[in-house]
């Protein structure tokens, strides 16, 4: 009979151990499973969405390449859309991609104003948001990649006082201002710091006529305007890179090739050789291949928990013919966007 309990009582134990053991298993096998749909999950969703402006002009082209390329890296997929300079493409893009529900959206809007809107929607929509330039009037985002518009505007308004002085043209010449939109932040800060360099050397302002197309027909029309209605214009300052032609011409149809001086904001891969052949005098170049890389590291960084930078400024720089060989390197790939 004690044998019988015995027996009875390693049965009870052999089979409590048994259905302990399967029990444990069957968790382990369930946690693996689920930890393989989140990890499937997570690969499925490591999607980002670029919204850009308009992806027409080369300067919003480049940082696209650099978003993309950076992507690439982290192992993301990337779907750029561009709003062509019109707000309700720009609304019909963000809706667009809410619906897709990236693991994040990097944003260049069309202005500070329009991109409150983006923000709100995707806020609702809980994916979180990476400015990469222009900027925004109010709204929550991750963080805003931005260069520092500025510093850089002032700087080369400094080449240029420069060379407007060895020219004997600073103490009565002017300079009239062909500028992107002042309701964007980043055209306000060029105004300002640009003009704060003219304060400085004594040189006044002609007048400011603010792009709306950013075509070339319009960059010539406000270019010929300035330079009839300024007797006295000996420099037009550009606050944008690509439709430096439109400048070019409208000088040299007015006869003033050898009176009027030109320079830029932003780069284009001829102003390699404009600026030391003195088509140009200068340009503040930003690296928008570096913004974009930068936007992507830092959404990366947010989506992995950690801790990001809510504002991130780089700089400008200031390329003239004193400095374009020696930074020649960093133009190619962070300006121009030029990577092997």
């Amino acid at each position: 009979m004690n044998k019988i309990r015995v027996m009875a009582s390693h049965l009870s134990f052999f089979t409590i151990t048994m259905i302990l053991f399967i029990i444990f298993f069957s968790f382990l096998e369930t946690r693996a499973m689920e930890s393989t749909e989140v990890s499937a999950k997570e690969q499925a969703n490591k999607k980002l969405a670029y919204i850009v402006s308009d992806i027409r002009i080369p300067f919003w082209d480049i940082m696209a390449r650099g978003i993309t390329g950076a992507a690439s890296s982290k192992s993301y997929d990337v779907e750029v859309y561009s709003s062509d300079n019109n707000k309700k493409t720009e609304l019909e893009n963000i809706i667009k991609v809410i619906r897709d529900k990236p693991s994040g959206i990097i944003i260049s809007p069309i202005n500070s104003s329009t991109a409150v809107t983006l923000l709100k929607l995707a806020k609702k929509a809980d994916i979180p948001v990476v400015i990469s330039d222009i900027g925004t009037d109010s709204g929550e985002y991750i963080s805003y990649i931005s260069s520092n518009n500025k510093e850089g505007a002032y700087k080369i308004g400094k080449v240029l006082a420069k060379k407007m002085k060895e020219q004997g043209w600073d103490r009565d010449g002017s300079v009239g201002i062909v500028a992107i939109p002042q309701k964007r932040a980043n055209g306000k800060a060029r105004t300002a710091g640009f003009m704060k360099a003219m304060n400085e050397a004594g040189i006044k302002a002609a007048g400011l006529r603010q792009q709306v197309s950013f075509s070339y027909q319009e960059t010539y029309d406000f270019s010929i305007e300035l330079i009839e209605k300024n007797s006295d214009l000996r420099a037009l300052w550009l606050q944008g890179s690509d439709r430096y032609q439109g400048a070019l011409d409208a000088i040299k149809d007015a006869g003033k090739k050898d009176d009027i001086f030109l320079i830029c904001f932003d780069a284009e891969p001829v102003f390699l050789d404009f600026i030391p052949n003195g088509t140009i005098v200068g340009a503040a170049m930003q690296q928008p291949y570096l913004m974009g890389e930068e936007a992507v590291n830092v959404m990366n960084k947010h989506l992995n928990g950690n801790k990001v930078e809510k504002n991130l400024q780089l700089p400008v720089l200031a390329i003239s013919t004193a400095n374009i060989a020696q930074k020649l390197p960093i133009i190619k790939r962070n300006v121009l966007g030029i990577v092997k």
